[in-house]
């Protein structure tokens, strides 16, 4: 693979870990090569993408490269004439590429990138805050800032928009990311992580419950396990006038949230640092010994103030990876998916309420097990594909479809004013079958 120009330094290209993931991404390889300009940078620079200067010649490039690439490539994985050969000839497809030894080349839609500050947390390691230039496919123009942990640098944590500081109107075009992080204001109004809008399209399976909820003068609660940057708290609150629980492992991720994504508690967002699966199952420990109750204090254990809970949640969005780069990109983390973790989330839930997963499954039989774990507790289970051929989104009702939000109501209408209507068009509800 050939690493883009001026990127040599991103983690994704100079980390085990980036390397691993890589791989990973690319299961019918057993082997990836990188090649790049030497850096002796340990951390990653700021970048703009230009031409690479051997985007002309490429073919004599890989032609130069070749004999150390066969060098270094495993004698039984030629094969010639369907016969293991320990002599690789060079044969070149039609294409111009070596049929035994394929070159790859990183493309994504970053075209610029300001790495704003570098960070390390007690639990995650090292983090880092970038503003990042991306070019769609459609060739407009979108900016965002980002979160991303150098233990799984190739998965974006968090990123919301950002736009020109005291600019009332969001115009990308005109952005510039010389100058500074300083200058810009993240947007909450919209979600640009892929899998949250899908998440936030997943209520409207309980959205009956929740209009009647605020038809009441009641404010509906949801527990983020997982925050990041906040970008899922924020919208919840300040869109969907949701009272925000929000749990994250590491406190210099809150620091973070803080400083670079607008991230603040208030009377209707709360943030807790602690272990999320801790923390439900102590919530439901509460639950089954006061009823739900608990008096107006301050959890020394977290720091956070729970303000009489004397109501469940509504909604538990579940947002988080594993930490294991060995596993891959995989969502929830394994440590989730067990019965007593997922009998804990229902406990601490309404009659009607609703456990949203962002799930990202590295085998399907993973799929198929967090599949059979919910429904073993909760009555009807729904999916949303994302469509990046990545996530899914998994939808578990404490109830059946009585609180359905087929029908249009006032918090379904804001939903849908809020989240792409492909979304809402694509819950599929799981049968009793997996497939």
């Amino acid at each position: 693979m050939l690493v883009p120009l001026n990127r040599e330094t991103d983690w994704t290209f100079s980390t085990f870990s980036g390397h691993l993931q890589l791989l990973l991404t690319l299961p019918h390889l057993s082997r990836l090569i990188l090649v790049s300009n030497w850096t002796n940078y340990t951390n990653p620079i700021s970048y703009k993408m230009g031409k690479c200067d051997f985007e002309d010649d490429l073919f004599e490039v890989e032609a130069s490269l070749m004999p150390v690439m066969l060098a270094l490539a495993p004698e039984l994985g030629f094969y010639r004439d369907g016969e293991v050969s320990l002599a690789p000839k060079l044969d070149f497809c039609r294409s111009g590429e070596v049929s035994e030894v394929p070159f790859l080349r990183y493309e994504d839609e970053v075209v610029e990138i300001e790495v704003l500050e570098i960070f390390e947390g007690s639990i995650v390691g090292e983090m880092l805050v970038e503003d990042v230039v991306l070019r769609f496919g459609d060739g407009e123009k979108g900016f965002r800032r980002r979160l991303r942990f150098k233990r799984m640098p190739n998965l974006v944590q968090s990123q919301m928009r950002i736009c020109r500081n005291n600019d009332d109107k969001l115009n990308e075009e005109k952005l510039e990311l010389k100058g500074g992080g300083e200058r810009f204001l993240v947007d909450d109004r919209v979600l640009v992580q892929p899998y949250l809008e899908p998440m936030v399209a997943g209520m409207m399976v309980i959205g009956g419950w929740l209009d009647g909820r605020i038809r009441d003068g009641l404010r509906p609660k949801a527990l983020c396990l997982g925050v990041g940057g906040g970008a899922l708290v924020r919208f919840l609150n300040s869109q969907m006038g949701f009272e925000v629980f929000g749990v994250e492992e590491d406190e210099t991720v809150l620091q973070v949230g803080r400083k670079y994504f607008g991230l603040e508690s208030s009377e209707s967002i709360h943030l807790c640092v602690g272990d999320a699966i801790e923390t439900i199952k102590k919530l439901a420990y509460r639950d089954s010994k006061w009823n739900g109750e608990v008096s107006s204090g301050y959890c020394k254990e977290n720091g956070w103030c729970y303000n009489r809970l004397a109501s469940k949640f509504d909604v538990i969005m579940v947002d988080m990876d594993s930490s294991d780069a060995k596993l891959g990109t995989c969502a929830p983390p394994l440590e989730f998916i067990r019965k007593s973790v997922l009998l804990a989330a229902k406990t601490i839930l309404s009659d009607f309420g609703a456990l949203i997963i962002n799930v990202i499954p590295p085998t399907k039989s993973l799929y198929e097990k967090l599949i059979n774990e919910l429904r073993e507790f909760f009555a009807e289970l729904y999916v949303i594909d994302v469509g990046n051929e990545e996530n899914f989104v998994l939808i578990a009702s404490v109830s059946d479809g009585t609180a359905s939000g087929d029908c249009a109501n006032a918090f379904t209408i804001k939903v849908r004013s809020s989240v792409s209507e492909s979304y809402i068009d694509s819950i599929r509800k799981i049968s009793n079958s997996v497939n």
